[in-house]
């Protein structure tokens, strides 16, 4: 099963569109007018450290036997995921390190962003 996780962050004082974002910039790898500019090298290096036990097939490929893979699409804006066959928590250790950089989870699969929060 494949499931793709999505994240960025919205500008003070932007409009938010989700659905827009989704297709604009996470599946188009436009820019889209509206979002930060993400810390993407200290995203990837917090990445690593964090599955640090997983196979990097290379800085965007990361595998583990029993606990499938994930491959990493960026942007300047956003960071996206691409899950095959991971655990929850795993998917959710992802999430926690983009929280941190305070960056909501956008699941595409249900249409909903989970940024309550954020300050809107």
């Amino acid at each position: 099963m494949s499931i793709d996780l999505d994240f960025w962050r919205y500008q003070d004082g932007s409009s938010h569109d989700d659905a827009k974002v989704y297709k604009t910039a996470c599946c188009d790898g436009e820019t889209v007018e509206g979002l930060e500019m993400l810390p993407i090298q200290e995203i990837l290096g917090k990445i690593a450290e964090k599955f640090s036990d997983w196979t990097a097939l290379s800085p965007s490929d990361y595998e583990k036997e029993g606990r499938g893979a994930f491959q990493i699409f960026t942007t300047p804006q956003i960071v996206r995921f691409d899950c095959y066959g991971m655990r929850g928590e795993d998917m959710n250790a992802l999430m926690d390190v983009l929280e941190a950089f305070g960056c909501p989870l956008y699941d595409p699969q249900i249409s909903t962003r989970f940024d309550g929060w954020t300050e809107h």
